[in-house]
């Protein structure tokens, strides 16, 4: 039985509602200085309130086109992003569902072999890889196209390894009442396999899509055309080091923007997301 303490369940709502301030209070502040021009931006103090900038700027930053970028507009940045996210979370996803179905449920040689070698690729980082993995995208043409963001980042061990051990704990009855029922392989991963991984792919899903939106170094290297660019790339390439050239109430309007799409993919299933986090520390 939980004892109802009001002192330390006060104190814990304090210290819950000063986080959340600190964390949000740097994105208020942000928004209002996309609202506002760049010399009231300069001048300060910033103003806690809006001001009345905000058709204007967000307008300009989406459709008018930023010339420090060659003149596109932030939702040619976002759709993007948006490609390369989904390409890279969706390609994770199927990938590693079906490696970790035929390791778990195969008997082929090498099969252990081949999974410690998946594993051991968590030990690599990306900038391992990264040199020989541009030549071959321009040997092969990729640079500048959405398969070229795409297909280098699609390949996951941790997604591998967590399938693979949520289907470890599949009980061997049901495998093998599938089997009575003359359900091959395919038809067994669809029917029941994938019904019951929905929550865990739920979860990989959001952090995987977070985990596209915010590339930066490769999106840097392959592409070279302003009209391709990820909302991270055209943000940075936004910003001089010098503060007076630098559009900083459209700097502003694309980190707001840059912001929404990953929250919303948080809000829409976080309740798919926690389960699915819950269900895997069982």
């Amino acid at each position: 039985m939980i004892e109802n303490r009001p002192f330390a369940t006060a104190l814990a709502h304090c210290v819950l509602i000063v986080g959340v301030l600190i964390v949000a209070f740097p994105i208020y502040y942000t928004f209002v200085a996309s609202t506002l021009s760049v010399p009231e931006i300069l001048r300060p103090p910033l103003p806690l309130l809006p001001g009345d900038r905000f058709a204007e700027n967000y307008g300009e930053a989406l459709f008018g086109g930023v010339g420090r970028i060659g003149g596109v507009g932030v939702w040619t940045l976002l759709f993007n992003t948006f490609v390369m996210a989904m390409g890279i979370a969706l390609g994770k996803i199927v990938i590693s569902l079906l490696s970790a179905f035929a390791i778990v449920f195969f008997r082929f040689p090498f099969r252990m072999a081949f999974f410690w070698l998946i594993f051991m690729t968590l030990m690599l980082p990306v900038e391992v890889r990264i040199l020989p993995t541009y030549k071959v995208m321009v040997d092969l043409g990729l640079i500048d196209t959405y398969a070229g963001l795409i297909l280098p980042l699609v390949a996951s061990a941790t997604a591998t390894l967590l399938f693979r051990q949520f289907f470890l704990t599949i009980p061997g009855e049901l495998v093998e009442a599938a089997r009575v029922d003359a359900a091959g392989p395919m038809r067994f991963f669809k029917d029941i396999l994938l019904p019951l991984s929905k929550t865990n792919i739920a979860a990989l899903f959001v952090i995987l899509f977070i985990y596209g939106w915010t590339q930066y170094l490769w999106p840097l290297l392959v592409t070279n055309d302003n009209s391709m660019n990820t909302i991270v790339i055209g943000l940075r390439k936004m910003i001089s080091f010098a503060d007076a050239d630098t559009p900083w109430n459209l700097v502003m309007v694309t980190a707001i923007l840059a912001i929404v799409p990953p929250v919303l993919v948080v809000v829409l299933m976080q309740r798919w997301f926690v389960k699915g986090l819950v269900e895997s520390e069982k």
